[in-house]
């Protein structure tokens, strides 16, 4: 069980803490220094003043010392006035300070200053004023009102910074138990993806702020490695599935030869149908093979301008014999002076090829494909139209993964890696591909190459992924498509 001190929630209330305290001390601290300064400044101005109203007239000094004092009420007030030679007058300062310079700046007493009726003080403001006769009036305030403010003021900082730590450490533990909750229902689900169970998801809240749009963003990726999970575990039962039949036709044919087998003749047959199987298999992990590499953008390095209108058209004159064949018209339209595209030619060529393949499979004899490629803006548009039987909606959504293939033509020949092969292409490029219905029946396969402003051509964005609709159908299994 994890220890509190180690928790993020004990961290962040430590922290709010130590920040409120700290916080809280710089600004008592300005408060202290701003009140006394005041202080300090407001008894300077009293003394100044008191100064230069007792010193202004010779004849009221006297009367205005005794009122500076208040006959002995005002305890924190001293006043003397002093002859020429320094002999005491009045007031109850009775001796003139040592060091006290006589220009009515106010100083801190330097040393003990002699107090009629009480001991010597040493905590008095004083100002002294030489008149022109060489009398000597001096004027001091006790600090003590000082002193008070400045004990009253640290008082009430360690009355209130205890509890304020406290209120601190409280909102910071109540700030943090919704963090702390999350992560521990987020350390619970990533448990659970550890153990195996991918379905399990990060708690996502309501708001809006980091950590949600950091739980989405995982979510989203654990999304994404569950669909490739199922695929690689989909992908390993269908090559096992698919590879188990030509094996299995292979290794009886040959223990039937073995065993019946009456001349060279028959023998020769039979290898020669077993390399058929075996042929079978090895394009079944070639293809596998080719797909993993043009996924993986190591064909990159070989991209150059091509012209798509060339790959579309020799892709189409390879599929004439065959479309003749099932009296099925091959229509072409072509835009001239369109820019090339910077891409794999071999790669764009067995693309289309699939794709035109498809269409010519599964359209009707007497049928029609129509062949497009045409400038639309700062985009490049292929397009192949059949008029076959179409695509299921319910089919579209899977037509894309590998091995997949449509009901009607789980049996016919064909591995469904064809139109993977052609996505993989598509991606490879940044190019997007979707599948539409043909008007007014059939399937109609769209790519669209966005071009390079600056020069017209064709060119891969970046860390941009092609958009595969889920509509995509397969070379071999889809049917008219």
């Amino acid at each position: 069980m994890t220890r509190f001190p180690s928790t993020t929630a004990f961290r962040w209330s430590f922290a709010i803490a130590l920040w409120t305290a700290t916080a809280s001390l710089i600004l008592f601290a300005f408060i202290f220094w701003q009140t006394t300064s005041l202080e300090r400044r407001e008894n300077d101005e009293t003394i100044e003043r008191q100064l230069a109203y007792i010193a202004a007239d010779p004849t009221e000094i006297v009367p205005r010392i005794q009122d500076w004092l208040g006959g002995g009420i005002h305890a924190d007030r001293f006043a003397g006035y002093f002859a020429p030679d320094g002999r005491h007058l009045a007031g109850n300062i009775t001796a003139i300070p040592s060091g006290l310079k006589r220009n009515g700046q106010v100083r801190d007493s330097t040393g003990p200053v002699s107090v009629s009726h009480s001991e010597p003080r040493d905590d008095l403001l004083c100002a002294a004023l030489q008149r022109a006769d060489g009398h000597v009036v001096v004027v001091a305030l006790s600090d003590d009102d000082i002193e008070r403010a400045k004990d009253a003021m640290i008082r009430t900082l360690g009355l209130a910074l205890i509890p304020m730590i406290l209120l601190s450490v409280i909102g910071g533990i109540v700030l943090s138990s919704r963090a702390r909750r999350k992560l521990v229902a987020t350390e619970g689900a990533v448990a659970a993806v550890m153990r195996g169970d991918l379905g399990q998801r990060l708690p996502a809240g309501a708001g809006r702020d980091e950590f949600d749009r950091l739980t989405a963003n995982v979510n989203t990726m654990l999304d994404r490695i569950e669909i490739l999970v199922d695929e690689v575990r989909s992908v390993g039962d269908a090559i096992a599935h698919d590879l188990r039949t030509p094996l299995t036709r292979l290794r009886a044919r040959l223990e039937r030869s073995r065993d019946e087998a009456t001349s060279v003749e028959e023998l020769r047959q039979a290898i020669d149908r077993g390399l058929e199987w075996l042929d079978q298999c090895l394009g079944l992990i070639t293809a596998i093979l080719r797909i993993g590499e043009i996924e993986h953008g190591r064909r990159r390095a070989g991209f150059r301008d091509v012209s798509l209108a060339d790959c579309l058209t020799e892709a189409a004159e390879v599929y004439d014999p065959l479309a003749e064949a099932k009296r099925i018209r091959i229509d072409r339209a072509i835009d001239e002076g369109l820019p090339p595209i910077w891409g794999d030619r071999e790669l764009l060529f067995e693309a289309l090829a699939n794709l035109i393949d498809n269409a010519v499979k599964f359209t009707p004899v007497g049928g029609r494909i129509h062949l497009s490629l045409r400038r639309y803006g700062d985009e490049l548009e292929i397009g192949i139209d059949d008029n076959g039987a179409g695509i299921p909606l319910a089919e579209r959504s899977h037509v894309f993964q590998r091995f997949y293939r449509a009901e009607p033509e789980r049996h016919s020949r064909g591995n469904g890696l064809g139109l993977s092969l052609v996505a993989a292409v598509v991606a490879l490029h940044d190019f997007t591909i979707t599948l539409e219905d043909a008007v007014p029946t059939g399937c109609r396969f769209r790519i669209v190459c966005p071009l390079d402003g600056a020069t017209g051509t064709a060119r891969p964005r970046a860390g941009e992924p092609a958009l595969v609709s889920a509509g995509v159908a397969d070379q071999a299994e889809a049917p008219g498509s």
